[in-house]
């Protein structure tokens, strides 16, 4: 692992982030958050970025088998193998479910996922908003879909490695690093995705238990994204670097995007073949849709991502 005491932010230090980055009480439908950044003109830029028309999925498969990141497998069986069905055509039908926050599934955190210090986004409080029947605020249903200009900031491919070591911490001169050697702009409305190398380091040497230990964006790194005033946050990972940097806050980064910013994330994409498809492009920027499920209520979604060159 590579965090050190150097990395170390205290809590006090948090709080100030935390407090400079908060953008509460600036849109209007708050459970939107960060996404009414994106207008139809966003949308129009982001089709523009489309040349190949290559399209490259960004989910993970349906992972059904346990491991050290998959404490809880997603569920898939079959509840009809077409033996009674009358008349013609026969039908087969399965079924699925899956406990999806964790780090086996391709999903969107909505706004209602993430409190810190009892408070949702824009300040609603937690027990209010959330409870058994679900969220009545920020939920995954307020967000809709997502057209937008996507960034990859694949730091392997700049530091010239297969993969970033779980703990390396990805810390604001490196995402200006990396938009200088990709030749991208992070800018108003954006997607930004973080390649750690984390699945290509999994088929090689196993998969590990990236809850303890996983490369991600330190702390540091938030204000400068809070600054281009981005839309939506995603990676291989959960964009957080763990061990976190902070005691007592185990997902820094969650607390400060989607509580704080108002900035949903994606977490657990599969990024190797976007990675290959930016560099045989040689351009890092493309149009980004996601369509999370329509669940009222929901804290978030699976979902499978589709990038456009």
């Amino acid at each position: 692992m590579c965090s050190s005491p150097a990395d170390a932010v205290s809590r006090q230090e948090f709080d100030a982030i935390f407090a400079a980055v908060r953008t509460w009480g600036r849109w209007a439908p708050a459970g939107r958050g960060a996404w009414n950044r994106v207008t139809p003109e966003h949308v129009r830029r982001a089709a523009g970025l489309v040349r190949s028309g290559t399209a490259v999925p960004l989910g993970l498969p349906w992972d059904t088998r346990p491991g050290p990141d998959n404490p809880r497998p997603a569920l898939h069986h079959m509840t009809d193998l077409g033996d009674a069905e009358a008349p013609e055509p026969a039908t087969y039908k399965d079924f699925l479910a899956v406990d999806y926050h964790g780090k086996a599934v391709s999903h969107l955190d909505a706004l209602s996922h993430v409190a810190y210090e009892g408070r949702l986004y824009d300040g609603r409080p937690a027990r209010e908003a959330v409870g058994s029947t679900g969220a009545g605020f920020g939920s995954v249903a307020a967000l809709g879909p997502l057209v937008t200009k996507g960034v990859l900031l694949d730091l392997p491919a700049v530091l010239g490695l297969d993969w970033l070591k779980p703990g390396h911490p990805v810390r604001a001169q490196d995402v200006v690093a990396a938009e200088r050697a990709l030749g991208v702009t992070i800018d108003e409305g954006c997607a930004v995705l973080l390649r750690s190398g984390r699945f290509r380091r999994s088929r090689e040497l196993g998969a590990w238990d990236s809850g303890a230990a996983s490369a991600g964006f330190h702390v540091d790194a938030v204000p400068l994204l809070a600054e281009r005033a981005i839309a939506l946050l995603g990676g291989d990972g959960d964009s957080d670097l763990r061990p976190s940097p902070v005691e007592g806050v185990h997902s820094p980064v969650h607390a400060l995007a989607v509580a704080a910013m108002g900035v949903p994330l994606l977490d657990n994409l599969d990024l190797e073949a976007l990675s290959g498809a930016c560099a045989g492009a040689e351009r890092y920027e493309f149009m980004i849709v996601v369509a999370p499920l329509n669940v009222p209520g929901g804290t978030g979604s699976p979902v499978d991502p589709v990038a456009v060159l």
